[in-house]
């Protein structure tokens, strides 16, 4: 089985906690995160993660306040969900010049944030983008739609479902 050894810096991993609390959140660059890094992963690795020490017991206490997604969070992530249909349309403009990078970039980054959105919504965390529209498919709050047909969106945003344009 693939196992990933995650290290963190534990004041940093507070810090976003503290933030996620207060319904923050970064998205950052980083290489294997084609999204960016959703700094909530932080709170979701240790609410979701096997611990294997924890000498002090920071992390369990931690682990602890994380099993419960917070509110303001929820509302922060659900809500920045308006950047779909924003790049929806400029992903239409860049259709019609046919640049296809630039098309297939917005239609990837509105999808990833309505899957944010969606995990959210059903107060989940979610770690990264491996698998995530799967299981975003599979949630109560998700519309009927497949990732067969958003494949089918890339260069032709006009085809993009007209619920993710709506959300």
């Amino acid at each position: 089985m693939a196992v990933d050894w995650i290290l963190r810096d534990l004041d940093r991993v507070g810090q976003v906690w503290a933030d996620c609390c207060e319904g923050r959140y970064e998205v950052g660059v980083q290489a294997g995160h084609p999204l960016g890094f959703w700094s909530p992963c932080y709170a979701g690795e240790v609410a979701l993660g096997q611990l294997l020490a924890d000498p002090t017991g920071e992390l369990t206490d931690l682990r602890r306040r994380t099993t419960a997604y917070p509110e303001p969070l929820r509302k922060a992530l659900t809500a920045g969900a308006w950047e779909a249909e924003f790049l929806v349309g400029a992903a239409a403009k860049g259709a019609a010049r046919a640049d296809t990078l630039y098309v297939s970039l917005c239609l990837s980054r509105a999808i990833g944030v309505l899957v944010q959105a969606l995990f959210a919504a059903d107060r989940r965390w979610c770690l990264n983008e491996k698998g995530a529209l799967a299981v975003a498919e599979t949630l109560p709050c998700a519309p009927p739609a497949s990732a067969r047909e958003y494949a089918a969106c890339w260069g032709r945003p006009a085809r993009m479902p007209s619920f993710w344009r709506r959300r």
